[in-house]
């Protein structure tokens, strides 16, 4: 044996017999890697190493963040934009000069209330939501589709409508709302301040979204003409209504956390409306509350965005079968066009 090996050969004997162990022995080389050697940096290896793994950044998740607690709706039926400033409507315009308005925002056709709160709602077309007729018919059951009360209410949100047409009941299941109170089922107010009561009497309960529809303008038009004076002192009043219901919301704190939508659901001409005309299809459109920047809207606004922005503004998501979309200009983001009906 080599000189090497026989100086292995007597430390391991000296080892040993001071105790020590052969597992302390340096091994003698192989001529083949043995199962817990590397190859070498140019030999060829039997399997492709991973590359060093980093911690995955934060995608966005497809529920937007709330930017309210609450959603008040407030429409005024049938009211034409042009009616607002001889009608001063002075807490109408107040909300114009604080939120994002249009003055040209579109309806469907037809131009009729329970139609055109369907779409308002249900965030779709009537194709969609089929609901054409424009009486209470209980047979005929409720505007197909998953509508923003809907939304709310799965999402735990108080959900309230407090309405002047019976007929309204339609647009959604009771089921989705936890309050539900129209005012005469003969469409004749005999209290015109009962919907300012209520809506107040239910502010006290707390909401997550709110619809309160006054209908006296709409019965004005009808009766003595659209844009006459007896209509525009109708509004007037109806706005007062509504300056007592944001001051309720003032007085329990809730102002500065609620969006507020302003609209309508028809105009109307001489004494009727329901055609596919301007003066019937032309409704404003207004926005006000966290988040919203005040400015006039160079977006088309259609009546199905309501639902939409709702949706936007609580944080839900929005359907993807809905043809409105949020208006996000009021909200300073890049506007996306809906294609309307």
């Amino acid at each position: 044996m080599n000189r090497k090996i026989q100086a292995l050969f007597v430390l391991g004997i000296f080892l040993l017999a001071c105790g020590g162990s052969l597992a302390s022995l340096p091994q003698a080389t192989a001529s083949f890697p043995t199962a817990t050697e590397t190859s070498s940096p140019s030999a060829t290896p039997s399997f492709t190493a991973a590359p060093p793994t980093e911690t995955p950044l934060p995608t966005a998740t497809a529920t937007p963040v709330p930017l309210a607690s609450r959603v008040l709706i407030v429409v005024f039926d049938g009211l034409r934009p042009d009616a607002i400033l001889p009608a001063n409507m002075v807490n109408v315009l107040s909300l114009m000069h604080s939120g994002a308005s249009t003055l040209s925002a579109r309806t469907i056709m037809p131009s009729s209330t329970l139609p055109s709160i369907s779409s308002m709602l249900v965030g779709t077309c009537p194709a969609k939501h089929i609901v054409r007729w424009n009486e209470y018919v209980p047979q005929n059951g409720y505007a197909l589709g998953k509508d923003i009360f809907d939304l709310a209410h799965g999402a735990g949100q108080r959900t309230v409508m407090v309405v002047g047409k019976e007929k309204l009941r339609q647009v959604t299941e009771p089921t989705s709302t936890d309050f539900f109170q129209f005012v005469d089922d003969t469409d004749k107010i005999v209290d015109p301040y009962r919907i300012e009561q209520l809506a107040i009497q239910q502010m006290g309960q707390g909401f997550g979204l709110m619809l309160v529809h006054f209908p006296n303008g709409d019965l004005a038009g009808h009766e003595y003409g659209w844009m006459s004076r007896n209509q525009l002192e109708t509004y007037a009043n109806d706005d007062e209504s509504l300056g007592f219901i944001l001051q309720s919301l003032r007085a329990r704190g809730l102002y500065e956390s609620t969006m507020i939508i302003v609209t309508a659901d028809h105009g109307g001409h001489d004494t009727t409306h329901g055609y596919d005309v301007p003066e019937d299809m032309t409704i404003p459109w207004i926005v006000s509350g966290p988040g919203v920047l005040p400015l006039q809207l160079t977006t088309q606004v259609h009546t199905m965005d309501t639902a939409a922005t709702a949706a936007f503004v609580l944080g839900l998501p929005v359907p993807p079968e809905w043809d409105g979309v949020p208006v996000y200009e009021a909200f300073g983001l890049p506007a996306v066009p809906s294609a309307g009906c």
